[in-house]
């Protein structure tokens, strides 16, 4: 992790302040303790409601140039993948509150720093199973925080601010944010066993993103692996007591199995961040696919609420509202970007919403007391599927504002290459798919899944400029190829068994279901995108949209952010993924 200050000369003038290039934190903290409480970042998202906005002005289009590297601190937590332990990789956004920052480690250590110096405090190892063969390796994304204010309580007493983390190997940790120790009266010696749901497999359950702490309480989601059967773990969403452990609630958001029924599913998991509104006393939680991705004909309907945004009762978990953004899954859109929770003006009133994207490259912006969309929402017919057995949704809610962030349609014309051969040979791939844009079922030919399973959005989200009532997203341009493949072409295990399968890519072996899947990034002989065309840029975009019309304001890019908005940019914490 690297930190950049000011010059030296600066850095006495303004005092201590640090800009974290591996996140989306930006902060600074002052000499002086009355703007302490303005300097931190004691959320994942910054506020409650993830806006990932800071007013922090040290830090502007005068001075952005003259960064330096103020100081550098290494986890030292890495794996390359061979042997038991799965690849590691850092995606954690760090907290600070108290004048402390707090990240965790691909092995899952907590670790507090002085934010002035990178010096470390103290050190927390929940000594996970570190070859727990989850399919999103050896990962976590940052802890949650809550303060104890009962009046009686003396400031030094332990674990009166915790810290909570939930494991790769599904545990709730609860430490004293002082002094790193378990919080003992929390669960057993500081931890709660989160494997306790139904269809739990050890590797395919596990835990990926912080905890959503508000009104006294810890939620918690999960992350469930994709395609490797239809009945996966069951995607419970649960609420623990923040001083005991004990569980207050759980949400379980599509139908459970049965022996006697046909339905056969489970998932539709919130793995990614979800956001809180303590003074609604709700929590906000993006769900995904219903299992497996590919294949839903042993899961009929909509299979609500996967791919949705729900509101719950932080006190109850009683579903106040849902809105589901995909309808009967096919594609692996999950709602993986947090809600955001915002005030925007629209038809001259300031309205409380949520705003919310996944990865089919649409935004919704709801009402958050309700639920209903700001801007009209279409039901229109989108391509039937071809496979027998499917029962695909004949409709799909599109947005009529704002227009989708990502382009949802190729055709063979779109075929981009170095030179006249590789495009050639793009074009030869794009020709052999179908090609009917969005929502195109996968079949067993192949279909060009547009976006891919990628995104359009994914879990780095966007951030919200209350001032200017702008927000930015970042957004993923990558078609995938996508096949269905009949089960008699795999064995008993999972295995190919028919020589006639062996393109490179993903396969997912779906046991349970009538397919298995195949899928991979659309990509010419010499790996590159085969659908880059007209300067789209084929990894990240950055967007900035005007809320209260549904318009964007420009999406040329960062350098054109860069230059027409600088000093509002760097305010703004961005993700870095």
């Amino acid at each position: 992790m690297t930190v950049l200050g000011l010059e030296a000369r600066m850095k006495k003038a303004l005092g201590a302040f640090a800009f974290i290039l591996v996140s989306p934190v930006l902060f600074a903290q002052s000499a002086a303790k009355s703007s302490l409480e303005t300097s931190e970042w004691p959320n994942y998202g910054n506020d409650p409601g993830g806006m990932r906005y800071s007013p922090l002005a040290q830090i502007n289009n005068e001075n952005v140039t003259r960064l330096q590297v103020a100081w550098t601190f290494h986890t030292g937590d890495i794996s390359d993948g061979k042997g038991d332990r799965r690849r590691s990789g850092f995606e954690s956004t760090p907290i600070m509150a108290d004048g402390t920052l707090y990240l965790t480690t691909p092995f899952n250590r907590i670790i507090a720093l002085d934010p002035a110096t990178g010096k470390q405090r103290w050190a927390f190892d929940p000594k996970i199973d570190q070859a727990w063969q989850s399919g999103d390796g050896l990962i976590n994304r940052g802890v949650a925080t809550w303060l104890d204010k009962d009046e009686k309580m003396q400031a030094d007493t332990p674990c009166r601010r915790r810290i909570f983390e939930a494991t790769i190997d599904a545990r709730l940790v609860a430490i004293d944010a002082e002094t790193g120790k378990a919080c003992a009266d929390f669960g057993s010696r500081g931890e709660v066993s989160l494997r306790d749901v139904q269809g739990f497999r050890a590797g395919w359950y596990h835990m990926t993103s912080p905890p959503a702490v508000v009104d006294d309480v810890v939620i918690v989601g999960s992350a469930i692996d994709d395609n490797a059967r239809n009945n996966m773990p069951s995607g419970m969403v649960r609420a623990f007591d923040v001083r005991t452990g004990k569980l207050h609630w759980s949400w379980d958001p599509i139908p459970p199995n049965t022996s006697d029924a046909k339905w056969k599913s489970g998932a539709a998991n919130a793995w990614s961040i979800m956001t809180v509104d303590p003074e609604r006393h709700l929590v906000f939680v993006p769900t995904g696919s219903a299992s497996p991705d590919f294949f839903g004909g042993e899961r009929p309907g909509d299979n609500k609420w996967a791919n949705s945004v729900v509101a719950l009762r932080a006190g109850t978990g009683e579903l106040v509202w849902g809105f589901q953004l995909v309808h009967h899954d096919l594609w692996d859109y999950d709602v993986a970007s947090p809600p955001l929770l915002a005030t925007v003006e629209h038809d001259g009133k300031k309205v409380p919403v949520v705003i919310i994207g996944d990865k089919s490259g649409f935004l919704f912006v709801l009402e958050r007391d309700t639920g209903k969309s700001v801007f009209p929402v279409e039901e229109r017919p989108v391509p039937k599927s071809d496979i027998p057995e499917e029962a695909a949704s004949p409709t799909q809610p599109f947005p009529v504002a704002p227009p989708p962030l990502v382009k949802q349609k190729y055709s063979a014309d779109d075929a981009w290459g170095v030179n006249a051969e590789e495009r050639a040979l793009c074009r030869k791939q794009l020709e052999g798919l179908r090609l009917d844009g969005i929502f195109t079922p996968p079949s067993v030919n192949g279909t060009l899944s547009v976006p891919g399973n990628i995104g359009g959005l994914n879990w780095s989200g966007y951030a919200f400029d209350p001032n200017a009532g702008v927000l930015f997203a970042n957004t993923n341009n990558l078609p995938f190829k996508v096949r269905l493949i009949p089960r008699l072409d795999f064995d008993a295990r999972g295995k190919r068994i028919n020589e006639r399968i062996s393109e490179d890519g993903e396969y997912g072996p779906q046991f349970g279901a009538p397919y298995a899947m195949f899928r991979r990034p659309l990509f010419s002989p010499k790996f590159i995108l085969a659908s880059r065309r007209h300067g789209e840029h084929s990894r990240r975009l950055t967007w900035c949209a005007a809320r209260s019309s549904g318009r964007f304001r420009w999406d040329r890019g960062m350098r054109a952010c860069r230059r027409e908005t600088l000093e509002r940019v760097s305010k703004i914490g961005a993700a870095s993924r």
